[in-house]
C-alpha cells in the first residue's frame, strides 16, 4: 500500500469515527458542515485551497438525500475568512455497493463525468498543481438500477461499476455534470456506452485506441468533428476504416457529444458519406458538449460571463474567487508554484516525467498569474498568454471539465456542474 494510499484511508476513517461519535447523524440527508469533522478532514486531506471549489461550482441538489453514506460539508480552513465559501461535498462511503447506492440517490446519473482524483497531489509541484489534483476522466451510466463507466483505455482495468483496477486503487473522485441533460439524451448515451462495452474487445485498439499526448487533441476550430463520428460509427458496428487513438479526456468529451444521437435512428446518418454538394457524414445532431478551451483566456481578467476560462487557470480562478487582499493574494498564487520533490515522487512515472518537463513554462505562468488581476491584464501577461495559446492547441483535459464549473453560473460558456466528491472508506 502506498503511502498516499494510506494517507486517503486514515482520512475516511477519520471521518466515519468522528461522524459516528455524534458529530454528524448517521444516514445524513443532506450534506453537513461540522466543525470537528472538519478540522479533521482538513489534517487528513491535506490539499492546497486550489484543490477545493468555490460553492458557485455546486450543483443544485435536493435537501433529502436518500444514501446511507454520510455527506460531509467540507470546508476549506485556509478560506475560512474569504468569499467563496471553498470546500468540497465529500461523500464517505465503503466500497461494497456503493455503485447501486449511488445510482438510486441521484448522487450519480448518467452522462456524469468521474474525475480521478489524487489528494497527494497537492502541493507538489507546478504542474500537479494546475492540474489540480486530476488524473484521468471517465462517464457514468446508469444501467439495471447500478452505475457503470466507461473510460478510455476500453479495457478491464477501467471498465466496470466503479470495481475496476483502476477505481478500486482510487480513493477520491469528484462528479462533474454536465448541465440540461434530459431523459432522452441520458438515454442515448447509455445506448451508445452499452454498444462500446459491449464490443471493447473487439475494437480496442483496433479502432478505438490510447492517445498518451494530451497536447494533441483530434478537436481543431472550424473543422468537423470526424473523431466522434468514428467513434460513434465504431459503437454502430459499422467497422470505419482507420483508427482513432483518444485520450480518456477526449474520448468523454466524444462520447458525450452523442448526447442528442439516438443509435437506433441515427445510425444510417453516420454512415453515409460524401453528398453531391459537401461532406455531411457528420449528422446534426452531433454537438459539443463543452467548448474546448485554450491555454489561457480572458474570464478572470473581465469577469465577464462572455468570457471563457483557459486550461491552465484552475488554481487562479479558485484564488481569484476568494477575493483576497493583494498581498494575500499573491502569496496564494505563488504557492501554487513550489515543487516540494517529496510530493513529487508521489506521482506515477508518466506525471513525473512531464512535470519535469515543464519548469520552463510555469515560470512564465506565475507570471501571467500575477499580471491577471482585478479585471485587467498587463502588457506582460497579455503577451504570456498569446504565446501560450499558438503554442497549445484548444482542447478537453480531464481538468477542464472542472475549471468549467468555476465559471459563474450565468456564463455562455459554463455547460458543468460540480456534484460531490466520493471518498472510499
Amino acid at each position: 500500500m502506498t503511502k498516499a494510499v494510506r494517507i486517503v484511508r486514515i482520512l475516511s476513517l477519520a471521518i466515519a469515527a468522528a461522524l459516528v461519535l455524534g458529530s454528524a447523524s448517521a444516514g445524513a440527508a443532506e450534506f453537513t458542515y461540522d466543525a470537528k469533522v472538519n478540522k479533521r478532514v482538513a489534517r487528513r486531506l491535506n490539499i492546497p485551497v486550489f484543490f477545493a471549489l468555490p460553492a458557485s461550482a455546486r450543483a443544485a441538489l435536493p435537501g433529502n438525500i436518500d444514501i446511507s453514506d454520510k455527506l460531509v460539508d467540507f470546508k476549506h480552513p485556509d478560506a475560512k475568512d474569504a468569499a467563496g465559501d471553498v470546500g468540497l461535498r465529500l461523500v464517505v462511503a465503503k466500497r461494497r455497493g456503493i455503485a447501486r447506492r449511488l445510482a438510486e440517490s441521484g448522487l450519480v446519473k448518467t452522462g456524469d463525468i468521474l474525475l480521478s482524483f489524487r489528494s497527494e497531489w497537492g502541493g507538489a509541484g507546478p504542474y500537479p498543481n494546475v492540474q489540480m489534483g486530476i488524473s484521468h476522466s471517465g462517464v457514468a451510466y446508469v444501467k439495471d438500477g447500478v452505475v457503470h463507466n466507461i473510460d478510455n483505455p476500453l479495457n478491464h482495468e477501467y471498465l466496470g461499476q466503479l470495481d475496476s483496477d483502476h477505481y478500486r486503487e482510487l480513493r477520491l473522485i469528484h462528479v462533474i455534470r454536465p448541465r440540461n441533460l434530459d431523459a432522452e439524451d441520458r438515454e442515448n448515451i447509455a445506448k451508445w456506452a452499452t454498444r462500446l462495452v459491449a464490443s471493447a474487445k473487439r475494437v480496442y485498439p483496433k479502432k478505438i485506441s490510447f492517445n498518451s499526448d494530451y497536447n494533441a487533441p483530434k478537436y481543431r476550430r472550424g473543422k468537423s468533428l470526424t473523431f466522434v463520428r468514428h467513434l460513434a460509427r465504431t459503437a454502430l458496428g459499422q467497422n470505419p476504416p482507420g483508427n482513432t487513438g483518444m485520450y480518456c479526456s477526449e474520448f468523454a468529451w466524444s462520447l458525450l457529444a452523442l448526447k442528442d444521437c439516438d443509435p437506433d435512428r441515427t445510425a444510417k446518418s453516420f454512415a453515409r458519406g460524401r453528398t453531391i454538394f459537401r461532406w455531411s457524414g457528420i449528422p446534426r445532431c452531433v454537438r459539443q458538449i463543452m467548448t474546448p478551451m485554450r491555454a489561457t483566456d480572458s474570464y478572470v481578467s473581465s469577469h465577464s460571463r462572455w468570457k471563457n476560462a483557459g486550461l491552465a487557470e484552475g488554481p487562479l480562478m479558485v484564488i481569484d474567487a476568494m477575493n483576497l487582499p493583494e498581498a494575500e493574494k499573491k502569496k496564494a498564487l505563488h504557492g501554487v508554484f513550489v515543487t516540494n520533490p517529496r510530493g513529487l515522487a508521489r506521482l506515477s512515472s508518466g506525471h513525473r516525467k512531464v512535470a519535469k518537463q515543464m519548469p520552463p513554462k510555469f515560470a512564465a505562468l506565475e507570471t501571467y498569474y500575477n499580471g491577471v488581476s482585478g479585471d485587467r491584464m498587463t502588457g506582460e501577461a497579455k503577451a504570456i498568454s498569446k504565446r501560450f495559446n499558438k503554442e497549445v492547441p484548444d482542447n478537453y483535459s480531464p481538468t477542464s471539465f472542472l475549471i468549467n464549473t468555476l465559471l459563474p453560473p450565468n456564463s455562455r460558456y459554463r455547460t458543468m456542474d460540480y456534484v460531490a466528491t466520493i471518498a472510499f472508506e
